[in-house]
């Protein structure tokens, strides 16, 4: 069977339910019909005692640094413990040592941190949302017919694609958008010589001769009819441009705290705290700098952390900063009396990050139908 595309998309509904992104089934609160016995593993039962049940993202942490499982989700509580029920999941949750966790006002925020700290992170269970190098798409012109064109496939590392009009189909490589074409072509009795996908010979192409083509090759049937029924094939695909002239702010609220995620050209920027706390965090927590890393302002820090270790990590990047230090100190110390399960307030957005801002495939399929059906509440930024 021949491979879909990677973001399909029909008509755009207004204010339709987002479908995540994640590795996992829904993460609808299954602590009800759940088996009670949890599955051995070394995460300390105060760790567990103090997840939050509010939206937000976890992290499933062994003894190494890096992360082995990133995961979203609308109850946080209810969706950590339903992993450590789950057999599929053994071999994880015996290296498991602790879960952090990191708070967000709303569903989108979540999914946004959570595709990017994946790509960022690489976490050794999470098999979907790796970055992908480059995207191809098809690109059609309307005038294609009276030109006699076919489909050209484009590069999301020449062509900007948040930018870039007539795209159809997102891919991860050439073959795949090939396939999926050829699918096309045998669903809608379309011709592969005219989609340059085969080369003409004198009787047509090899689909006319077993009459699964309407004859656009042989002359038996008009240009600009293949062309129309090409485009109606496509067009469900069609991948939208960036709708606004810059940044703008995604707003999300849990109560009080209001929460602002920058996204620009369908790139995921960053979160920050308009106003108030998480409901369940009276302290907020600043996550710590990256192993390794110097510690500058950055868009999205690693997930909070409440190891000691961590806690350290925080306190020496707020010593370095000598002109932030009374700042500095209260963050570390926020850091350092911190629960198991660290509830993490939203980085700060630097605000020359939106230069750089480019095509995002996992932004784009979180955000495309809510932007574009006016299902979320949007400021532009300056």
């Amino acid at each position: 069977m021949a491979r879909r595309p990677i973001t399909p998309f029909a008509a755009l509904p207004v204010a339709p339910p987002i479908d995540p992104p994640t590795d996992t089934p829904s993460d609808t609160p299954a602590e009800a019909t759940a088996p009670t016995t949890l599955l051995p593993h070394g995460i300390a039962p105060d760790n567990l005692a103090a997840l939050p049940r509010g939206c937000g993202v976890y992290v499933f942490r062994g003894e190494g640094a890096l992360p082995l499982y990133i995961g979203k989700s609308v109850d946080l509580r209810a969706r950590v413990l339903s992993h450590l029920r789950s057999a599929d999941e053994a071999a994880m949750l015996a290296q498991s040592r602790r879960v952090d966790t990191y708070r967000t006002a709303g569903e989108i925020g979540a999914l946004l941190l959570e595709a990017q700290w994946v790509k960022q992170h690489m976490p050794l269970y999470n098999i979907r949302l790796r970055r992908s190098r480059s995207l191809v798409a098809w690109q059609l012109h309307p005038d294609g017919a009276s030109t006699g064109q076919s489909p050209q496939l484009v590069d999301s590392t020449r062509h900007d694609f948040a930018h870039t009009s007539d795209l159809y189909g997102l891919y991860a490589s050439r073959r795949a958008a090939q396939e999926d074409l050829r699918a096309l072509a045998a669903e809608h009795r379309l011709c592969l010589v005219a989609l340059g996908l085969e080369k003409p010979l004198r009787r047509g192409c090899f689909g006319r001769q077993l009459r699964q083509c309407d004859g656009v090759c042989t002359g038996d049937e008009p240009s600009a009819a293949h062309h129309a029924r090409l485009f109606s094939a496509l067009l469900a695909q069609q991948v939208q441009r960036w709708p606004y002239p810059g940044a703008v702010d995604i707003i999300e609220r849990d109560g009080d705290w209001v929460q602002a995620h920058r996204v620009h050209n369908w790139c995921y920027l960053g979160s920050h705290t308009r106003q108030g706390q998480p409901p369940d965090a009276p302290q907020a927590v600043v996550p710590p700098t990256p192993h390794g890393a110097t510690p500058t302002p950055t868009p999205t820090p690693t997930p909070a952390s409440a190891s000691a270790s961590a806690s350290a990590s925080a306190s020496a990047s707020a010593s370095a900063s000598a002109s932030a230090s009374a700042s500095a100190s209260a963050s570390a110390s926020a850091s350092a009396s911190a629960s198991a399960s660290a509830s993490a307030s939203a980085p700060t957005v630097p605000a020359a990050s939106a230069t750089s801002a480019r095509f995002d495939l996992d932004t784009y399929k979180i955000l495309v139908k809510p932007l574009l059906g006016g299902g979320v509440a949007v400021q532009a930024v300056g």
